[in-house]
């Protein structure tokens, strides 16, 4: 038996890197998933090759969250599991951050992760666990990362409060915490001739030398979905080769 079996899982930004890794996970160990994703061409493949219900759903607008909430529900077995990963940032110094940088990481960081949890907390069954993504960026201080890591640091204290506000209704809310991890989101920071650079020096920031890779980051997000973790909420689980532990 898988460690989700009959259970139904939400995951937003599910079309590659942490969130199609944690999608296949969920689907592997049992889940029925909901993947969601802007591109409808990646949201085809990553369901092809998931098995996951893709639904195109940008978490920065409201109406297509409420569309989201709306075919969860059709499906008619609530969520055991929300996934709020989509995300994503990009460097600017202070002198040169804009209205528009400081409003696409917050919209799509913060705002994306409210809207999306408040969506689908009516669909929520009681004893559901909801993991929130969070960042070592949030505990850095980085040079020209600072609206992302404000953002991120924004959704470890939503966690807090959410899981005092839910647990009368066993709803678990914790903070998956990844260092760097080898995805599309973290190449495309840099220009094609500056990936490598970029990598290497992520790399050689972490204890273990290293950079991790999407699978592991799943693995530890399943540890939250599942039952495994029954005695865990408000938490923040580091899984980031020791970058801010040691």
């Amino acid at each position: 038996m898988g460690q989700l079996d009959g259970k139904t899982a939400l995951v937003t930004g599910g079309t590659s890197g942490i969130g199609l890794a944690t999608a296949r996970r969920f689907a592997d160990e049992g889940a029925y998933v909901f993947i969601t994703g802007r591109d409808r061409g990646r949201l085809d493949e990553a369901a092809a090759s998931t098995g996951a219900h893709a639904v195109q759903s940008d978490v920065s607008k409201l109406d297509e969250l409420d569309a989201l909430a709306a075919e969860i529900s059709a499906h008619g077995k609530g969520l055991d599991v929300v996934f709020a990963n989509a995300g994503g940032g990009n460097f600017a110094a202070l002198v040169d951050v804009t209205p528009d940088h400081y409003r696409d990481n917050f919209d799509r960081n913060v705002a994306g992760t409210v809207f999306t949890v408040q969506k689908t907390l009516p669909l929520l069954n009681d004893g559901a666990s909801i993991i929130l993504a969070g960042s070592t960026a949030a505990s850095k201080g980085e040079a020209a990362f600072g609206l992302y890591a404000a953002s991120k640091a924004a959704i470890r204290s939503l966690g807090r409060t959410w899981a005092a506000e839910l647990a009368d209704r066993k709803i678990r809310v914790n903070t998956i915490v990844p260092g760097p991890i080898e995805t599309p989101g973290l190449t495309g920071l840099a220009p094609a001739d500056q990936k490598q650079a970029l990598l290497d020096g992520m790399a050689a920031q972490v204890p273990m030398k290293r950079l991790g890779r999407p699978e592991e980051i799943a693995s530890a997000v399943l540890f939250l979905a599942s039952d495994q973790s029954s005695f865990v909420t408000g938490a923040e689980l580091a899984v980031d080769g020791g970058q801010i532990q040691l």
